[in-house]
């Protein structure tokens, strides 16, 4: 359990988060999301697949919570690229593998080039799940070609001919992308730091630096709806990164002065008078 300073810092991220508002993603498209949870929820491969993660402590700093939101959101971006009212069999089984990518983009995430060896690892895992050498092929694929600030690597032959190849790769990267909005500041930073034990005023100074990254995906998203949505949780992820930073800074700064004069509390030293 994180310390009663981390707790605090917790809280407040999710305090202003609520008041940041929820991507417009969740509104508008609800009933695509809801869909895809549904089809996840509903699925034995789905469970199968988290089983898998979770028995190898897979995805460290990022955790299962991160796992199934990309998941879902992946499986509710087919949907909408499909432009599909009820899906058929071919649109689910899209959605299908679209959850797969997602529950194992991450199984080497705590390597160098994670992606390429993610995508290795999953080769050998993947002729346990009933899928044809086609369908292996795109989650590979795209689980390789997710990676932040790096060309994708060049496509294999299906992935280059293919469009439904091509969209599995672009709606994980897209899916992945939106938890560089708030949920970077809710879940995942914590998720990272909290395990290292790195003192809540070590990483103030890394909060402003951090938010340049998360602005350069803004523009990085690759499908027709994530370029109209992504940029939406991104902007969100800065404004809460920047009023916790601020936030976090006044009262780190209120402390300090409380240690120098305790017997002053909150009053200025004298000559700050």
């Amino acid at each position: 359990m994180p310390d009663r300073e981390y707790r605090r810092a917790i809280d407040l991220s999710r305090t202003i988060a609520a008041e940041v508002g929820t991507p417009r993603f969740y509104l508008e498209r609800e009933r695509e999301v809801a869909l895809s949870r549904g089809l996840f929820a509903d699925e034995p491969l789905s469970a199968a697949g988290l089983r898998i993660v979770a028995e190898l402590g897979a995805c460290p700093g990022h955790g299962l919570i991160h796992v199934e939101k990309v998941a879902v959101d992946s499986g509710a971006l087919i949907l909408i690229e499909e432009g599909v009212t009820e899906p058929d069999a071919r649109v689910r089984r899209l959605v299908l593998l679209a959850h797969l990518a997602g529950i194992f983009h991450d199984i080497c995430r705590g390597q160098r080039d994670h992606a390429v060896r993610g995508a290795e690892e999953v080769k050998t895992l993947l002729p346990a799940f009933s899928l044809h050498d086609g369908e292996c092929t795109d989650i590979t694929d795209a689980i390789r070609n997710h990676e932040a600030f790096r060309p994708p690597p060049n496509p294999t032959a299906r992935a280059s001919q293919i469009p439904a190849s091509r969209r599995l790769s672009d709606v994980l990267y897209d899916a992945d992308k939106f938890r560089w909005g708030p949920d970077n500041f809710t879940e995942t930073l914590w998720a990272m730091v909290l395990p290292r034990e790195v003192p809540l005023k070590a990483l103030l100074p890394r909060l402003l630096p951090g938010l340049e990254g998360i602005r350069q995906i803004r523009d990085s998203f690759r499908t027709p709806t994530g370029r109209v949505y992504g940029p939406d949780f991104i902007d969100r992820g800065l404004k809460i990164g920047k009023r916790l930073h601020d936030a976090l800074t006044s009262v780190e700064e209120k402390g300090e002065r409380r240690k120098e004069w305790p017997h002053l509390q909150s009053a200025p030293p004298p000559d700050a008078r």
